[in-house]
């Protein structure tokens, strides 16, 4: 063995014991670095494909600025929140694998479910169960809530179908003077749920009604529907449905030529409803709880401008469509948010009564005072409802 080759031997010998003592450096700095960058993950699941999808993306951009404002404040209990997310593709079972993965995988704090109502109640059984908070940034069936759990962990910063419901009829009411309304309603839960909401409201004002007609997501002609309500002498269309069967309700109308004025539920709003709807989409009157155009107000303005800054395919305020989703998950992030501050921990019980110990706070949609009780899990009402349509694409106030 020469000079040269006994030095490199021990140069490399040198090498891995660097090396090695690096490795021990390292693993007895992960601990340290692990705890550092530790996260509240925060869990979604909505519709992030297909008609809908637009609403999941309204969901997501109203969560994700409401968490970089969080965490340029500090984070939560000094820890900054993450963001998961899951798409449910519109299916039931879907989203109930999806809320287990997060729950039981990933471990998230507190699940937001998105759109479809129909996914939310599989979950709901589900979070029950097991404890863990879920929050309804869109879904408006009545018995997402109230589900009749002891303890109940779902909590909501949406529209509320009974009392969406009694806003419908009284539009019909008052604006359109309609003494026979019509009904048509998607085929599922939260048609259910819309069903017995109007015809407890169309009681409450003692009028009766030309007929309920259901529909179905895959249908593309509902004209024998609507026929046979324009034979009963409907007056009115009072329309619960998400953006695929209320365009498919509204080229029918066109195709019969009945003009006949349409109150509908918020389900337009979460996607291309004016595009598909044909030239009859404009004239849909939808209930809402927020609307980035119009006069804003301070907070509006800030919020606006934060969702220019991170995402800049927003350009002007018909760009944010739909607004309501991005309203209500912006402010249930913020409530969240403040739950677990008052929690003081990531326990699914103790977040759930931290959402009662919340006093105010200066939302999107309006100024939240004691939001959540008890008795009451559901943080809008009907004072934060406005109806809107659209115009040339974007979600408009009616005068």
């Amino acid at each position: 063995m020469n000079l040269n080759t006994r030095y490199t031997l021990r140069h490399l010998a040198a090498r891995e014991v660097i090396a090695a003592a690096g490795v021990m450096i390292l693993s007895l700095l992960a601990p340290i670095q692990a705890s550092a960058q530790e996260t509240i993950k925060i869990g979604l699941i909505a519709s992030l494909s297909g008609p809908s999808s637009k609403s999941g993306e309204a969901i997501t951009r109203g969560m994700t600025l409401a968490i970089e404002e969080i965490n340029a404040e500090g984070g939560v209990l000094g820890k900054p929140l993450e963001l998961l997310r899951r798409d449910d593709e519109n299916n039931p079972g879907k989203g109930l694998t999806a809320a287990r993965e997060l729950i039981q995988r990933e471990k998230v704090a507190v699940l937001f479910g998105g759109l479809q109502t129909p996914v939310s109640l599989a979950i709901v059984p589900y979070v029950n169960q097991v404890k863990r908070p879920f929050m309804g940034p869109w879904a408006a069936g009545t018995p997402i809530t109230q589900n009749g759990a002891d303890p109940n962990f779902v909590f909501r910063v949406s529209a509320v179908d009974e009392l969406v419901d009694v806003a419908l009829v009284d539009r019909a009411v008052t604006v359109h003077g309609s003494k026979n309304p019509g009904l048509v309603l998607i085929n599922n839960p939260w048609g259910e749920s819309n069903e017995r909401g109007l015809l407890a409201a169309l009681e409450s004002k003692g009028l009766p009604h030309a007929g309920i007609e259901k529909i179905e997501a895959s249908d593309v002609d509902v004209v024998p529907q609507l026929t046979r309500l324009r034979e009963a002498g409907a007056d009115t269309l009072f329309m619960v449905a998400n953006v695929g069967p209320s365009a498919q309700v509204m080229k029918s109308l066109e195709r019969m030529d009945w003009n006949v004025p349409v109150v509908s539920h918020w389900g337009p709003a979460g996607g291309r409803f004016s595009e598909l709807g044909g030239p009859r989409a404009e004239t849909v009157e939808m209930i809402q709880t927020f609307t980035f155009s119009g006069t804003q107000t301070e907070k509006g303005e800030a919020v606006l401008a934060g969702l220019q800054n991170l995402f800049p395919e927003i350009e002007t305020a018909a760009d944010v469509t739909p607004a309501v989703g991005i309203a209500n998950a912006y402010d249930a992030m913020h409530l969240t948010a403040l739950a677990i501050e008052n929690a003081g921990s990531t326990a699914g019980e103790a977040i759930r009564e931290g959402y009662y110990a919340i006093e105010s706070y200066d939302g999107l949609v309006k100024r939240y005072q004691q939001p959540f009780t008890p008795d009451n899990h559901d943080a809008l009402g009907p004072d934060d409802y406005v109806f809107t349509n659209f115009v040339a694409g974007e979600i408009i106030p009616i005068d």
